[in-house]
C-alpha cells in the first residue's frame, strides 16, 4: 500500500554545497571565462559564470538564493570584463531567479532536461542582455541569432558535463 506523505518535493530535493565548493567552483568559472578567451578567442563563445549560475540555482531550488548567487556571479564579472558594471549582474540575477523556480517543476537530474535547461536560459540571458544594452544603456547593438544559438549550442555541450562534475560535491540539507 502507498504511504502519503507531507514532505515536499522541495524539502526531498533540496541540496548544499560545502562553502569552499560555493566559493570556489563560480570563481574558477568566473576566472577561466576572463583568461580562457585571451588564450583561445573562439572560446569566447562560453559563458562559464552563467553555467554556474544555472547549476547551483537549480541544486538549491531557493529563487531567492538563485538571485542572489546569479548577481554575485554576475557582478564579479562585470568587474572582469568591458560590460558596464551590473548588466551581467541584472542578467544573471534574472536567470539564477527562473532556473531555481523551474526546478521545482522539473527534474533537473535528467541529462536532457539540463540540456534543454543550458540551452534555453542562454538563449534568455542573451535575449536579456541585448534589452538592457539596447533599451535600457542605449547602445546600439545588434542581435545576431545565429550567433546566439551557437553560442547557447556551446554552453549546453561544455555546461553537461560540468553539472555531472559538480554534482559529486553535492550534500543533503
Amino acid at each position: 500500500m502507498a504511504e502519503l506523505s507531507y514532505t515536499s518535493r522541495r524539502e526531498i530535493d533540496q541540496y548544499g554545497f560545502h562553502p569552499a565548493v560555493t566559493l570556489l567552483a563560480p570563481l574558477g568559472c568566473i576566472l577561466l571565462q576572463a583568461v580562457l578567451p585571451r588564450i583561445v578567442p573562439r572560446l569566447g563563445i562560453l559563458d562559464l559564470p552563467l553555467i554556474a549560475t544555472i547549476f547551483f540555482a537549480v541544486a538549491r531550488r531557493s529563487p531567492i538564493a538563485g538571485a542572489v548567487t546569479g548577481s554575485l556571479i554576475g557582478l564579479v564579472q562585470d568587474g572582469l570584463t568591458n560590460h558596464p558594471f551590473g548588466v551581467n549582474g541584472i542578467t544573471k540575477a534574472l536567470i539564477g531567479y527562473g532556473a531555481a523556480s523551474l526546478g521545482f517543476a522539473v527534474d533537473v537530474d535528467n541529462m536532457l532536461n539540463r540540456a534543454m535547461l543550458l540551452f534555453s536560459f542562454s538563449l534568455v540571458q542573451s535575449l536579456l542582455l541585448y534589452i538592457i544594452t539596447r533599451w535600457l544603456l542605449g547602445d546600439i547593438v545588434r542581435l545576431h541569432f545565429g550567433h546566439q544559438l551557437l553560442a547557447a549550442l556551446a554552453n549546453t555541450v561544455v555546461g553537461v558535463p560540468l553539472f555531472f562534475l559538480l554534482d559529486r560535491f553535492k550534500t543533503r540539507d
